[in-house]
């Protein structure tokens, strides 16, 4: 338990962690750093779902189970996006006010997390600890450049530093509540667990190809994004070897 509510929190604080930048910069970011951080996430993650999502699902259950959970995640990921209102925060223009349309999108960007945070509680329900941190900390990892980006879109309708960083902060916050619910019903739920990591190994692989990749490549820094890409899956394999 006390495992569970450390890294869920640290994997949605990650989003303040990333918006905290914010109050240091004194100009907007490159399109080049947005898609390198974009890249290097997508990496993080496809390891972290292919690695160690996938096989601990398959150790938990087997390959029906597995495509089952995977499909699942992305059906619910695809309902979401279709039922959502979602703005592409790293290409958008400079123009727009910060109205009810803003609070959409932070809205959106809210209810987008908790598939993520399901993601960190199912993995610390499985019989291997060291997946719940792997994940937690991939989860986190992802959370930190988003925060950042919110943050600057928040600062480009005008919103002062100081309130962009909290709003933003905010957005990640859903995952801790979501984190524990993934925990209790994997936990209680007799032989759901593998259909629980295989359902967060989808909603991550969906987020990865759907969102993280072709935004990446969105200002023709495609080269520098898949030596990142790369460079995010050969850190996050590291990490597996380790620990």
């Amino acid at each position: 338990m006390i495992q569970v509510a450390i890294g869920s929190l640290l994997s949605a604080l990650s989003t303040g962690l990333g918006a905290l930048i914010i109050l240091f910069m004194n100009r907007s970011m490159t399109h080049r750093w947005r898609d390198v951080l974009l890249a290097l996430t997508a990496g993080i993650m496809m390891a972290a779902s292919t690695m160690g999502l996938i096989p601990e699902a398959l150790n938990n259950g087997g390959f029906s189970s597995l495509a089952i959970g995977i499909f699942l995640g992305v059906l619910t990921l695809t309902v979401l996006e279709k039922n959502i209102p979602h703005m592409d925060l790293h290409h958008s223009s400079h123009n727009i006010h910060f109205d009810e349309k803003a609070m959409l999108i932070l809205a959106a960007i809210t209810l987008h997390n908790i598939p993520e945070g399901l993601s960190v509680g199912v993995s610390y329900a499985s019989n291997s600890q060291e997946t719940g941190n792997l994940i937690a900390f991939a989860i986190g990892f992802q959370n930190a450049p988003e925060g950042l980006l919110v943050a600057l879109f928040l600062v480009n309708q005008n919103i002062n530093k100081f309130k962009a960083f909290i709003l933003a902060t905010l957005t990640g916050v859903i995952e801790i509540f979501t984190s524990f619910f993934g925990y209790y019903l994997t936990s209680y739920v007799k032989n759901l667990v593998p259909y629980g990591l295989s359902f967060a190994a989808g909603a991550m692989l969906f987020i990865i190809y759907k969102e993280l990749i072709p935004e990446s490549h969105g200002d023709g820094n495609e080269r520098t994004s898949t030596y990142a890409f790369i460079i995010g899956l050969l850190f996050m394999i590291f990490l597996i070897e380790i620990f």
